[in-house]
């Protein structure tokens, strides 16, 4: 199927150019266009295609739509634009600007779809990344357990090694090598102690130059599950930058950005105000509003606002975590948390500055203070804006336990460390399919 489709491409590219071309003489131009000097021109213009076409990957290296798309549209551009340059320097028409610029337009669907017959052809293991990884026993099987979760990049550990299984001290022999070859993987890892191991980083150089990837499992984590390993935060947390420490333009642009959302997020905070109203009279007594303090940046709190969803007894106010399905929740209360209506009245904070967009979700004081005595380096969250959502929300959930906690820290330093405007609406494209696909928490 993927060989058809190159066959398809190709053909496909040759009988547009060749039909517009067709068309123009016979309806527009009025002449005979295979006995033309323009049908040359046209044999050149469908070459240029297919090397621009071949020279993005299509139809078989781009991943995603998107990236096909791109890649469509940059190809037949690059070709218009080369023959386009071309006639410029010939000082005459070789050909017709309904051929040069009606190709990309029919080529750019054309494509897509020979990208999505080949992309349809790969097995799902073929997709997979295969991973030999250089590690412990317990990182092999920490590797495992993230791998088959929602990683960022699918993949699939098939050989752990051990340092001593993969080190050798005989120049002929190369376990690692050989372990790459033997199971066909896409992707070498190599732990801390294995990088400090002259017989595989050796190993590791030669499979580099055949073509295979190598990365530390620092890195193997950052870009694959889309976190930085807990082993790693303290040694890491203060080598890279912040955007809204470092980088001084992105803090202002997210700041507006805030604001406006804030102000949009008035609408339906307005419009859902009587239904809570309502809902709280039938089954959820007491008052509509609820307000706790939060620890914002800089380690300065503030007072979250809410619709309350719990009992107004005082038992909400233990301190404790609480749970998914926590007892103190009222029913109409898990409706709202479902729903995400209770989150609503957070928009006041976001317009006065105490929460953004994206963020790391602020934590009580308490909270606060315990986890940073056993976390190492957890205050660093402290140093961007809180947000509504964030990185560690989509990809890790509910944190209902100091567990959890350490779970998400580790992406949450990930959120630092690439925080961007293309992270964030990454961050807020992943919210809304999550609300609208499964619901809230």
């Amino acid at each position: 199927m993927r060989r058809a489709a190159r066959v398809l491409l190709y053909l496909g590219t040759a009988g547009v150019v060749l039909g517009l071309g067709k068309y123009h003489a016979a309806y527009i131009g009025h002449y005979d266009f295979t006995n033309s000097f323009r049908f040359a021109w046209a044999i050149a213009y469908i070459v240029l295609l297919a090397l621009a076409a071949y020279g993005v990957g299509l139809p078989d290296i781009p991943r995603t739509t998107r990236a096909a798309v791109f890649s469509a549209l940059g190809s037949t551009v690059a070709a218009a634009v080369g023959i386009s340059l071309l006639q410029l320097v010939v000082g005459s028409s070789l050909l017709p600007r309904f051929v040069v610029l009606g190709t990309p337009l029919v080529l750019v669907p054309w494509y897509v779809v020979c990208w999505t017959l080949a992309s349809g052809a790969r097995s799902l293991q073929e997709d997979r990344d295969r991973i030999v990884a250089v590690v412990s026993l317990e990182e092999a099987d920490a590797l495992r357990s993230e791998l088959s979760q929602a990683p960022e990049k699918p993949a699939s550990l098939v050989d752990p090694l051990l340092l001593a299984d993969a080190r050798s001290d005989q120049p002929r022999q190369r376990p690692l090598v050989e372990s790459v070859v033997r199971n066909g993987a896409t992707v070498v890892v190599l732990d801390r102690e294995a990088q400090g191991d002259e017989s595989i980083v050796g190993q590791a150089a030669a499979l580099h130059e055949a073509g295979v990837r190598v990365r530390t499992l620092t890195l193997f984590y950052d870009e694959w599950l889309g976190k930085l390993p807990v082993w790693e935060l303290e040694r890491v947390s203060l080598m890279f930058d912040i955007g809204e420490i470092h980088r001084a333009r992105y803090g202002r642009v997210k700041r507006l950005v805030d604001v406006a959302a804030g102000v949009v997020g008035v609408v339906p905070l307005l419009v859902a105000l009587p239904f809570v109203l309502v809902g709280n009279l039938l089954a959820n007594r007491g008052p509509v509003f609820y307000s706790q303090e939060r620890v914002g940046k800089n380690g300065v709190t503030f007072h979250i606002l809410k619709f309350r969803t719990m009992v107004s007894d005082g038992r909400a106010l233990a301190n404790e975590w609480t749970g998914e399905d926590d007892p103190r929740i009222t029913p109409f209360g898990r409706v709202m948390r479902r729903t995400h209506l209770d989150e609503l009245p957070q928009v006041i904070n976001v317009l006065r500055g105490d929460l953004s967009i994206v963020g790391p979700r602020p934590e009580q004081p308490h909270y606060v203070r315990e986890l940073a005595g056993k976390i190492p380096f957890y205050d660093m969250r402290h140093r961007v804006r809180p947000g509504l959502t964030g990185w560690a929300q989509v990809k890790y959930g509910y944190a209902g336990t100091e567990g959890d906690a350490m779970q998400k820290l580790q992406y949450e330093f990930f959120y630092l460390r690439h925080q961007s405007l293309a992270l964030d609406a990454r961050v807020i494209g992943r919210t809304v399919r999550s609300v609208v696909g499964r619901g809230g928490r």
